[in-house]
């Protein structure tokens, strides 16, 4: 998979942090996936078409949940109820969306993200390489996972 692609969510990612939740977070290294099983327990999942296809995955812990949820809508927020997995739906968008921006051509949707908590797996596109990139809070870590490929 091109860097191209994996930047801009990179990109998308310190700016979500720096601007909208604004929780201190550390960057960690990309890393190549090995499986379809999701370290953590909640995952919301956006799928790309267009010039672009494959998935986006955030994959994090209840308690990170909670942390960015909270941090993004500026009330405490305890229980992880259905507002709640909505706004982790709505991290993910943000982030897609403006990965999306940053691609390198035009044609490229997504879709509405889909939240799954719980233990899961994941279906990701068969063939493409999942690039792992770790976000680490004072909570603990989130992971956006990112398979995509290039359209001819």
């Amino acid at each position: 998979m091109d860097v191209k692609y994996i930047n801009p969510f990179i990109k998308a990612v310190k700016k979500l942090f720096n601007t909208m939740i604004n929780v201190p977070f550390k960057l960690g290294t990309p890393s190549l996936k090995k499986g379809n099983i999701p370290e953590y327990e909640i995952s919301s999942i956006i799928g790309l078409s267009g010039t672009v296809t494959g998935c986006v995955v955030i994959n994090l812990s209840k308690e990170i949940a909670l942390q960015l949820v909270s941090a993004l809508i500026g009330d405490e927020v305890n229980e992880l109820d259905d507002d709640c997995t909505d706004a982790i739906g709505e991290i993910a968008n943000i982030i897609a969306g403006n990965a999306k921006t940053d691609f390198p051509s035009a044609g490229t949707t997504i879709s509405v993200p889909s939240v799954v908590v719980g233990k899961h797996k994941v279906s990701y596109p068969s063939g493409l390489p999942i690039i792992s990139i770790p976000c680490l809070t004072d909570k603990g870590q989130l992971v956006i996972e990112v398979a995509l490929k290039e359209n001819g």
